[in-house]
């Protein structure tokens, strides 16, 4: 688990250490708009985004939306009015004539409680840190993709980030600008879809980038804190600033985060 040469050692990724972890299962996709929406139907449920009014959305997906508010360390980000998981783009964009609005693809603008509710109706759990990067890995060992050492291997693209010029221009050479469906690529050895790259998930666990060098079973993260692991990386990791998209990738992100890059999958013990 971890890497010992992350581009941003802020994120806690290393040292490189051995650990254990029980049987588990855990989803081949994430939780797609369409999943989402069923959960919705039965529950009623509304989102943070939905509470609040709006979501974070990246500015080139934003269309004619005028931001209520960007952040100032990453000002491609926009507050859209009416942004959530109905409408990734906001209520203006072509996409939100129906909703959901592409079923097939990831559900964004999540929040942590927001996942967290979606897994009590559907009687499952969030994956803990080990157990995502041990599913993301898909039986290699020490390689920093699901597929092994080369992020484009004989040029072809495995996963759906950004190429080009960020934030800017995006060449879109994978076949994506934003979200892909949750199937795009091929899947890992363990028949895991889009491990890296697509949406950013959350898991169970705290955020620390303390670590124990030594063999651990069942690492949890700390009992308090106040941002939750988030990992996968998303379609608008660029090597420019962002390389986060591999199997180590970490950031730590406050529990109420919502953008139309951050989504979840769900995991369960094995009875």
């Amino acid at each position: 688990m971890g890497a010992d040469d992350a581009p941003h050692p802020e994120d806690g990724e290393g040292p490189a250490r051995q650990v254990f972890v029980d049987p588990f299962e855990i989803a081949q996709t994430a939780v797609t708009q369409q999943d989402f929406a069923a959960f919705v139907r039965q529950t009623g449920y509304r989102t943070v985004a939905e509470r609040a009014g709006g979501s974070f959305v990246f500015f080139a997906l934003a269309g004619s939306a005028t931001p209520a508010q960007s952040v100032q360390q990453a000002p491609w980000w926009r507050m859209v009015d009416g942004a959530s998981w109905r409408c990734p783009n906001g209520p203006n964009h072509p996409t939100t004539a129906r909703a959901p609005a592409q079923p097939d693809h990831p559900v964004t603008h999540i929040a942590h409680e927001d996942a967290l509710a979606f897994c009590h109706w559907a009687g499952v759990r969030l994956p803990h840190e080990a157990e995502w990067e041990f599913a993301a890995r898909g039986g290699l060992d020490a390689q920093p993709f699901p597929w092994g050492e080369t992020l484009t291997p004989e040029g072809a693209h495995r996963c759906n980030i950004w190429q080009g010029r960020f934030p800017d221009h995006n060449t879109a050479e994978d076949g994506f600008s934003g979200t892909a469906p949750v199937t795009s690529f091929a899947p890992n050895g363990f028949g895991l879809f889009n491990m890296t790259g697509n949406v950013w998930e959350w898991t169970a666990d705290r955020f620390t980038n303390l670590h124990s060098p030594r063999p651990v079973r069942n690492p949890r993260g700390p009992l308090n804190g106040a941002t939750w692991v988030a990992k996968g990386g998303s379609y608008l990791c660029h090597a420019s600033y962002c390389a986060r998209y591999r199997t180590s990738s970490r950031q730590p992100l406050a529990p109420d985060t919502t953008t139309g890059n951050l989504g979840f999958r769900v995991a369960r013990d094995v009875a």
